[in-house]
């Protein structure tokens, strides 16, 4: 309405809250995922240059079998960070982890002791062994469908909102109706069936078993859970981080892998690795923030 009090028509200009805001170009650029991909083509330029056999069709399909098995079990862990303990019993979670885990090694090593299971049929080496299509291993394709599975729960589905506002604020999420630990629990199971994958797939890849295989991989798996830009605390992360998290922890150990570092070097690097990517952003927004206090009066 005007000074003269006839109706204005309600032009494009006066209806903001119809538009969907537009995310500015130097916002995406900033993403997590976006770092995490100028990294993996620095990592992925860095092993060209280091070793002459890395560029080969051989390499791409060696280089997937160094993080699907884990990146199964990182997939179901993004949604989280068994079931019964935490949320029946109020166990705090990474207390219940760590028990179960040396729980469960200790039946197996009472059952197998040293011995060392390796008589399985030749069909079962596929699931760990075989390839679907030139250099792409059935491992690779487990992975890439799980992978949009997990992406389009979190992401597109009432369920993956209501996981992100568990992750927020689980006191909040409860008062809204949201029953936390029923999803709690689902998670913990989900995560659990991945983990009973990814072991098929690794016994089928060794040829045998043996009650220490996979040991410290619980490590492997969370470090590139947290790579990903999945936040501890919840409420933050996308499957795409975990992805690249994956995608570039395989690429770093094959190259160092190709140059002939020892393991426990390796393993130094990786950790450096992790805290140098981790780190790096966090001291940039402490930067910026105390840029932003002093420049204000």
């Amino acid at each position: 309405m005007n000074e003269s009090g006839d109706i204005q028509p309600i032009t494009d200009e006066a209806r903001p809250s119809q538009r969907v805001p537009r995310t500015p170009w130097r916002r995406r650029l900033l993403r997590w995922e976006v770092f995490l991909s100028l990294v993996i083509a620095a990592d992925f330029a860095l092993n060209v240059w280091l070793s002459p056999y890395f560029l080969s069709t051989d390499t791409f399909a060696d280089v997937s079998f160094n993080f699907t098995e884990k990146a199964l079990v990182a997939l179901p862990m993004a949604l989280l960070i068994n079931g019964a303990l935490v949320t029946r019993w109020q166990v705090p979670a990474i207390v219940a982890t760590i028990g179960t885990m040396s729980l469960y090694r200790g039946i197996a090593y009472g059952i197998l002791g040293d011995r060392v299971l390796k008589d399985y049929p030749p069909a079962f080496a596929f699931f760990g062994q075989g390839y679907i299509a030139g250099p792409v291993s059935f491992e690779l394709l487990l992975f890439t469908l799980a992978a949009v599975l997990c992406a389009l729960y979190l992401h597109r589905t009432e369920f993956g909102r209501r996981l992100v506002a568990i992750g927020s604020n689980k006191t909040a999420a409860e008062m809204a109706g949201v029953r936390v630990n029923r999803y709690r629990f689902g998670l913990f199971v989900a995560t659990g069936v991945a983990s009973a994958v990814a072991s098929v797939l690794l016994t089928s890849r060794l040829g045998s078993t043996r009650p220490s295989i996979a040991q410290g991989m619980e490590l492997d798996i969370i470090s590139m859970v947290i790579l990903g830009g999945v936040a501890i605390t919840g409420g933050r992360g996308s499957i795409a981080g975990v992805v690249l998290a994956a995608i570039l922890t395989g690429l770093a150990i094959f190259g160092l892998g190709l140059i002939n570092v020892p393991g426990v070097v390796m393993s130094l690097l990786m950790g450096a690795l992790l805290i140098l990517i981790v780190g790096l952003p966090i001291v940039g927004q402490r930067l910026s923030r105390a840029r932003a206090r002093t420049k204000t009066p």
